[in-house]
């Protein structure tokens, strides 16, 4: 920092005088409180660090895809970036150091209790999640839905490891952190930070396995992250966070919900297996527009008539299940995932649980978030 000093009315070098002391510590003063105030008015973010790739290591830098993951803590991911202290004060957090494939119901609940406390503390003006790539998007939705905060919480992994060429990681987090900071990402839901994008929470999705632009929404992203700069194109729609009915503070357990697979020669083994489990509901990931193979319907009828909710979706990665198309669900009362792809509508059924077991209740909750 430039300090610009007043001319005094004196000489210092022919005035030792005590006036001339105090008058030069006082502009010492003053410059070193400029400094820290500078430095104080900067965001607090706090980092949860989950493992993943964006923790991983390769047996070389040639190794992009073949790694172990979750293997460097939180504190030396920041220690590696020093280009954070510019953006906000950022403080990290090991929450769990583990590959995101391994996520249980309880990890969800732990994270969401985790992230809900640090949003009530006045000292917290955003959050970031590192976290595995796998099951990114399902926390994303799962924090989105249950998490009744305005500021911001970004979910943020890489494709590639830090030890690689071309390590996508480090930018990833930067713009993650950038964009927790930023006052502009107030009250726009839980987002996703991944390839310059910045997505919803509700719409990314994984899309491919072996490239950097892994993430897309098939409404397209919420804006982009330039060097440290927000450009916003559109915002949610969907109930999430402050207007969400669930909050995480109430939920203490979440119920059994899985997904069967629909295919060409698809069989009831799955369907009846789940049954027999004791799930609460059972999603049907279908052909084309959620489509159930003949041989399907009666099992699932039957699970229904026991209690189970069943909810059609679409194993294809775009669109969205129409209601009473290619099914009759109001005859069968069956409910219907929308634009959610099965993994998504998992987590909404999940949650949406805690509250109903009434269908048309789900049904209401399927359209709305």
């Amino acid at each position: 920092m430039r300090i610009s000093f007043p001319s005094p009315t004196f000489s210092l070098a022919s005035s030792p005088s005590s006036t001339a002391r105090r008058w030069l510590a006082g502009v010492v003063l003053s410059a070193l409180s400029t400094v820290a105030l500078a430095q104080a008015a900067k965001p607090n973010v706090v980092v949860l660090a989950t493992g993943g790739t964006i923790a991983g290591a390769g047996a070389s830098a040639a190794n992009s895809a073949t790694y172990a993951a979750a293997k460097v803590p939180v504190d030396k991911l920041l220690a590696g970036l020093p280009e954070l202290a510019n953006v906000a004060k950022v403080t990290g957090e090991q929450v769990f150091q583990i590959a995101s494939e391994s996520f249980t119901n309880e990890h969800l609940l732990r994270l969401g209790q985790r992230v809900s406390a640090l949003s009530k503390q006045a000292d917290v003006d955003g959050i970031v999640i590192t976290h595995g790539t796998d099951t990114l998007e399902e926390t994303a939705y799962f924090l989105n839905l249950t998490v009744h905060t305005s500021k911001p919480i970004i979910v943020v992994g890489s494709m590639r490891p830090g030890t690689a060429l071309s390590a996508d990681g480090a930018l990833n987090l930067y713009n993650a952190v950038s964009v927790a900071a930023s006052k502009d990402a107030a009250g726009k839901g839980v987002l996703v930070t991944m390839n310059d994008e910045i997505q919803s929470g509700r719409d990314v999705s994984k899309t491919i396995n072996i490239k950097t632009e892994a993430f897309k929404s098939q409404w397209g992203p919420l804006g982009m992250v330039v060097e440290g700069r927000n450009y916003w194109f559109r915002a949610p729609v969907k109930r999430h966070t402050t207007s969400s009915e669930f909050n995480i503070d109430d939920i203490k357990a979440l119920p059994a919900v899985d997904i069967v697979y629909g295919y060409g020669n698809m069989n009831t083994t799955g369907i009846d297996a789940y049954g027999k489990a004791g799930v609460k509901a059972l999603v049907h990931a279908g052909t084309g527009n959620g489509s159930v193979a003949a041989q399907a319907v009666d099992a699932l009828k039957a699970l229904r008539g026991q209690g189970v909710q069943i909810i059609r979706s679409a194993r294809v990665p775009d669109g969205f299940v129409l209601r009473n198309a290619e099914q009759p669900d109001d005859k069968y009362d069956w409910v219907v995932a929308h634009d959610l792809r099965p993994q998504k509508a998992r987590i909404l059924a999940m949650v949406a649980l805690t509250k109903t077991s009434d269908s048309k209740e789900l049904q209401r909750i399927f359209w709305e978030y």
